[in-house]
């Protein structure tokens, strides 16, 4: 048996009607220009105290700075990578409920198996969180349709646990996957700024050398160092959110194979037990 998991590529547009997700974008994009203005560009980083100057030599804060105005944008979202896998983290964590997933599915096969399904409620009880929940929801079906001495056949039974467990999963489990679409937008995302960065710095170094006369090293200076910070910026944001990413989807992955574990193990239990009342 397999439950019906939700899809890992649900839509960006959907992830954004959230207003959590929305508000976090807005915020973390406003505090990226607030930290590149006033923290990066104080004029104590810079020489003569002018953020239009070279940076103090060995000042990070004040090179960084120079990167130019795709620097906010960068910081913004490297924000938005740690603040989503943070809340990702928490729901991801909720959802496992209290002890670990993999030895709570081992105790429910072998009450099943035992024909202990009063017990095996309990443990889910116990447990809580989504995966719970589901294991839960296919349970009481199977201790309904044991206790009921209803004439329905036993396919149809069946049938109707996994129907229960695959209902309960759909309720569930899409929230696990909510804003991974934001990380893997994101990492898409910085490593084209990062490239914009990059193109965008060329044009002002090459832009430099071409002025008559002798080429404006303080031009090329500046051309080199916003290319490559944004690119530095850019492909380091990029790494953090595919990480992330493949760290939680691994983790979900883990979830639903938990459940169709246990799902498949109640209904075969049932199916066992029904044979051997004919």
């Amino acid at each position: 048996m397999k439950t019906t998991q939700t899809s890992s590529s649900s839509s960006l547009a959907e992830s954004l009607k959230s207003g959590f997700a929305a508000s976090v974008i807005v915020i973390e994009l406003i505090i990226g220009f607030i930290i590149w203005n006033y923290v990066l560009g104080d004029p104590s980083h810079f020489q003569g105290g002018d953020p239009a100057g070279h940076p103090i030599e060995g000042d990070f804060l004040g090179i960084f700075y120079k990167g130019g105005y795709l620097v906010p944008l960068a910081i913004g979202l490297l924000l938005m990578v740690f603040t989503f896998a943070i809340e990702r983290a928490l729901t991801i964590s909720r959802a496992k409920g209290k002890g670990n997933v993999k030895t709570f599915v081992q105790r429910i096969r072998s009450l099943v198996a035992g024909g202990n399904i009063t017990q095996a409620l309990a443990e889910c009880d116990k447990q809580k969180g989504s995966v719970a929940n589901v294991v839960k929801a296919g349970l009481t079906k199977y201790n309904e349709l044991s206790t009921s001495g209803s004439s329905i056949e036993p396919e149809k039974k069946i049938a109707m646990i996994q129907k229960d467990i695959e209902e309960t999963t759909q309720l569930e489990m899409p929230m696990l996957e909510k804003n991974l679409v934001i990380l893997a937008t994101i990492a898409s995302i910085a490593t084209l700024i990062g490239l914009l960065g990059t193109v965008l710095g060329m044009i002002r170094a090459f832009a430099s050398m071409a002025q008559a006369g002798a080429p404006d090293s303080v031009g090329l200076a500046n051309g080199i160092s916003e290319a490559l910070i944004n690119t530095a910026l850019g492909i380091g944001t990029s790494a953090i959110a595919i990480i992330f990413y493949n760290l939680f989807t691994s983790k979900i992955d883990a979830l639903t194979y938990g459940i169709d574990e246990a799902g498949y193990s109640i209904v075969q239990n049932f199916a066992a037990t029904q044979q051997g009342k004919h």
